[in-house]
Parts: C-alpha cells; structure tokens; sequence
C-alpha cells in the first residue's frame, strides 16, 4: 500500500481513500485542465471548512499527480476553485504535503529555474521566482502549520500558489514566447485528434 508521509501532516495512505472516517469512498483520478483554458485563469476562494470533502479532494488530486506525472498539483488545475496545493518533489514519491489556504509569509532573494506544469504539458522554461520562503497554510486536519522552504520546494510552492491567484507560469514569459506555446500546444491537440 502507497504511504504518503510528511513531517507536516498525520501520515496518510492509500488507504485513507477507501476508509475515510469508516466510508467506503470511491477513488477518482481528476481531469487535469490545459492552457489557456479560460478556467485556469480563475481566482481560487479559501477552503472555508477543512472536512471530508477536502480531504478527499486532496486524495483524488494526489493520485491525480502522481499518475501525470507531477511534483505538484493545485485545485485550480483540476477546475476545482479553492485555494489547496499538494506537493511531492521526493523521488520516492512518499513525501505528500498539503497545503490549504497558503500564504507567503515572507520572501528572501531572487533566483531563475526552470519550470514546467501539467497543465501546459511538455513546456519549459526559466521563471524568476524569490529563492527562500515562509508559507503560512493549513493541514488536513486543518490545523495551522508555517514551513520555510528554498530550493524546488520554494519553486513548487509558489508555482502552485500562482495558480490559486489564477496564474499560469507562461504568464512570466514574454508575448512572443506565450504565443508561440499556445500555437504549439493547439498543433499537438490537432494532431492527436
């Protein structure tokens, strides 16, 4: 059985899809939305109850990532508009953090990566993004946590942090090049039809 452990959040398996407070759920794998879809531009609104139902949606998200397959993964892209990112850069793909309602705390330096995002597949390029950050969020219990983060875990919070704002990485790139990835990306959906 798949575990998904971190050291922010109560440990919790696959099983927890199918027990979750002694319900038989079913699991569903979500639908990741493609850029430009006029839906990932869509301001998230806070989780205003941290109950089943997010948990669940964190569960269906987190198989939905780690099926794509992904590092990290906000309710915006699965046209779901509540502010909840989950992030995994382990290789082991053990590491699940949730984060719901994130906010920065504070930011420190400035460094460029290389970025892609599921929902604008096969697409890369370097975004400048602060290099050391607090997040603010809540857990799955919905218990207040703050971690500092830096590095690709840094990269992935806020990417995905954007997405909440209804922000898609290729917005940090100029015209030409956003033109260019929405040509291309429609040339591959017509060649796949």
């Amino acid at each position: 059985m798949a575990q998904y452990n971190s050291p922010i959040l109560p440990q919790f398996t696959a099983d927890f899809a199918c027990n979750c407070l002694d319900k038989q759920v079913v699991m569903s794998k979500l639908t990741i939305l493609r850029y430009p879809d006029s839906r990932l531009y869509t301001k998230a609104k806070p989780v205003s109850k941290v109950d089943d139902r997010i948990r669940q949606l964190a569960q269906d998200m987190a198989e939905t990532m780690y099926d794509a397959p992904g590092i990290g993964l906000a309710a915006t892209q699965v046209d779901v508009h509540e502010e909840l990112i989950i992030i995994d850069i382990s290789e082991t793909r053990d590491a699940l953090q949730v984060f719901i309602n994130p906010k920065l705390v504070w930011t420190e330096g400035l460094a460029e990566r290389e970025e892609g995002c599921l929902s604008v597949p096969g697409i890369y390029d370097k975004v400048r993004r602060a290099e050391r950050i607090r997040v603010r969020a809540l857990n799955l219990e919905g218990k207040p946590f703050e971690l500092e983060a830096e590095g690709l875990l840094a990269v992935c919070i806020q990417h995905e942090m954007d997405h909440l704002l209804g922000k898609v990485f290729v917005q940090y790139l100029s015209p030409l090049k956003q033109t260019r990835i929405r040509s291309k990306l429609k040339k591959r959906q017509r060649e796949t039809m």
